[in-house]
């Protein structure tokens, strides 16, 4: 099946959802990317989601009830293994979040373990473009979205402020419109959503 197929199928089985069609059209397409990935790598879902199989039971079965059935055989797969990296990107990213503890941390492990990803973060979620990412971020991680008045790339975004709470530095450029890279932190996260760049590789 292709991602695409597995994220037609994910949206069919949210009727009755606890949540309105954005976060649906979200949870879905970081499943859809997911579940191909981990078909492709041959490894458990979990190692790309960051979720073990009870947190990902409990997560569909609030947002997308009608997969629970299919979703509850990966009840027993182990929670992962979390690097230094990305623990520290869930810290932080559950200091700013604004939602309730089940939700809210499943969103911070989905987040943080895509964000390991190479892609544009949006990308690697599975939306599709960057502006469904920073929708996302300014509904359920209000206080930290906040916090990127100069628009940065959400991933170097992150990274920055992991860096400054840790007391380094992510750079020795003091002022950002003097860098060299200043592109490769504000300049455009365009490019074509790796669900439509999965499709076209299948049929190509």
């Amino acid at each position: 099946m292709q991602a695409t197929e597995i994220y037609g199928w994910l949206m069919a089985g949210s009727a009755g959802g606890e949540c309105d069609q954005f976060d649906a059209h979200v949870v879905a397409s970081i499943l859809a990317v997911s579940l191909f990935q981990a078909h492709e790598r041959k490894c458990l879902l979990s190692q790309m989601t960051g979720l073990g199989g009870q947190e990902m039971l409990a997560l569909v079965s609030r947002i997308l009830p009608g997969t629970t059935e299919r979703f509850s055989r990966l009840a027993g797969m182990p929670v992962p293994e979390v690097g230094e990296t990305e623990d520290t990107l869930r810290d932080l990213l559950r200091r700013g979040c604004t939602d309730n503890a089940d939700w809210g941390n499943a969103l911070v492990s989905l987040i943080a373990r895509r964000a390991m990803e190479p892609n544009h973060l949006w990308q690697d979620l599975g939306l599709r473009h960057r502006r469904e990412l920073s929708w996302l971020l300014e509904r359920h991680f209000e206080p930290l979205a906040r916090r990127n008045t100069a628009d940065m790339k959400w991933k170097k975004f992150f990274f920055r402020m992991i860096c400054r709470d840790e007391g380094y530095r992510l750079c020795s450029t003091p002022v950002c419109d003097e860098c060299d890279d200043f592109d490769a932190c504000f300049g455009d996260e365009d490019g074509e959503s790796l669900l439509a760049r999965i499709a076209a590789n299948r049929m190509g």
